[in-house]
């Protein structure tokens, strides 16, 4: 029987580990941290029977992931549950734009912009809906399965976010838009700054945004107990600082960002390899303030007190300028901050009236400041009177954030930053970006395409190199 060693079990390396597993390979996965899950854990973080993810929160993409849909993963726990209302993004006004449904229930609430939302994103929806889903998913160096509607997602997602927000006409539909657009976690003036967001509003109109019950550790531990039961086995507590360390095996698999993976493999990674993976750039950072909020928060808009995610920043100006001062290393004033309220669809993680209430700013990479009362100003600037509902809080700053997972470098949690070299060509430019060139090892961590999320598709995809190589080999 061939066997493989992953390291690291956050969804990509399981996603790979199970790939191997179902494809008849020995697998063993080796974590460093107590429990496994990477970015996918859950706890009680601020008050007894509250529970907060650690790190991401709502799946439009995992529920998306052609992978992940492939797996009986609801056999092994996990279950996918729906807000009211997708997506919301509050303005000063006191309106907001809202994303819930199809793209003809989002453009039936945004007014004279309803019929070009419908237009732009009903066609890509639908491509959803045909699978282009995988194309998009996979290495930009392949064949397609669905040339027509990758070349219409392709055509828009090249546009700068702030080219492609000239279509609306209201702060409602440009802001809703900028939010969702903010998850690239780039200057959304730079090229390629609309991929992202075309690509979770039209996953999400198709598979909405939609958390798992219990928390996201959810998924990792339906991933883990797929890989049991096809014979893998998990080990945590076990830290990997040098390739020497691993037992033999045919495949190693490493969920791991290039730096680190370069020292792990040290002298046997090929040179030009190697000054591509010390020069990978990495992304600006995550401060995050998770809240135990009594009655729950108090938004000024009533659809925010319906919906899985709000997205808090203004219009697209202010995110806009908010998102260049992160990446230009300066601490914005008004930080663009995503609000997750997972409660809403799944009641079991509040205790009472007390709700656990999800965010996350977004600030300079390897910030050393404290971003907390930035945070709480915009929840307060949608939300007044937040600040006296809150009865516990927890804050992880970046250092915070790398300490508890050493992938997030910096506190960047989505490894790596979109440079539109990188969202296109990532770890480094190849054919195959999974390849270490060391033989049999091989990167599966979101440092690969298709990069930030939990959707396991970087994993699944390194597997699949994996295995051509040895057929090849063979």
């Amino acid at each position: 029987m061939s066997n493989a060693i992953v390291v690291g079990s956050g969804p990509n390396g399981l996603a790979a580990a199970v790939t191997l597993a179902r494809q008849g390979f020995e697998v063993t996965v080796l974590e460093a941290a107590d429990n496994i899950g990477g970015g996918t854990r859950t706890g009680e973080l601020t008050v007894p029977g509250v529970r907060h993810d650690h790190c991401s929160a709502v799946h439009p993409l995992g529920a998306a992931s052609p992978f992940l849909r492939s797996l009986p993963l609801r056999r092994h726990g996990l279950e996918w549950l729906w807000p009211e209302i997708d997506v919301a993004h509050p303005l000063d006004s006191g309106s907001a734009g809202v994303l819930v449904g199809s793209p003809a229930d989002t453009a039936s609430g945004l007014g004279v912009d309803g019929p070009v939302w419908r237009a732009l994103f009903e066609p890509l929806a639908s491509g959803v809906d045909d699978g282009v889903t995988e194309d998009i998913m996979r290495p930009v160096l392949h064949a397609p399965k669905h040339p027509v509607h990758l070349a219409r997602f392709g055509l828009r997602a090249v546009q700068p976010a702030a080219v492609l927000a000239h279509r609306w006409r209201t702060d409602e539909a440009r802001g809703l838009f900028a939010g969702v657009a903010a998850h690239v976690t780039h200057p959304l003036t730079r090229p390629v700054s609309s991929a992202v967001g075309l690509m979770m509003t039209s996953t999400g109109h198709r598979f909405g945004w939609p958390v798992a019950r219990g928390g996201s550790s959810a998924i990792t531990g339906a991933l883990a107990g797929l890989l049991t039961e096809a014979g893998g086995t998990i080990e945590t507590g076990v830290r990997v600082r040098s390739f020497a360390e691993l037992p033999p095996a045919e495949v190693v698999m490493l969920d791991l960002p290039p730096r680190e993976a370069a020292t792990i493999l040290g002298d046997r990674l090929p040179a030009r390899i190697r000054r591509a993976y010390t020069r990978y750039r990495r992304a600006p950072a995550a401060f995050k303030v998770d809240l135990a909020v009594e009655g729950g928060v108090p938004w000024r808009n009533e659809a925010c007190r319906r919906a899985g995610t709000v997205h808090l920043g203004g219009t697209f100006a202010e995110i806009a300028a908010a998102e260049r001062d992160a990446y230009r290393g300066r601490m914005p004033e008004r930080p663009f901050v995503l609000v997750a309220q997972q409660y809403l669809a799944d009641p079991g993680r509040s205790s009472g009236d007390v709700h656990p209430v999800w965010s996350y700013a977004h600030v300079p990479h390897g910030y050393t400041g404290d971003a907390t009362g930035a945070v709480l100003d915009q929840f307060e600037r949608f939300a007044p009177g937040v600040r006296e509902r809150i009865v516990a809080s927890s804050v992880r700053s970046t250092a915070d954030l790398e300490r508890e997972n050493p992938n997030y470098a910096g506190g960047d949690i989505i490894i790596g930053a979109n440079t539109a070299l990188q969202l296109a060509m990532r770890p480094r430019v190849a054919v195959d970006p999974y390849r270490t060139g060391v033989p049999g090892v091989f990167l599966c961590s979101a440092a690969t395409p298709p990069g930030g999320g939990v959707h396991g598709m970087c994993g699944f995809n390194a597997a699949r190199s994996a295995l051509r190589s040895l057929r090849t080999a063979r």
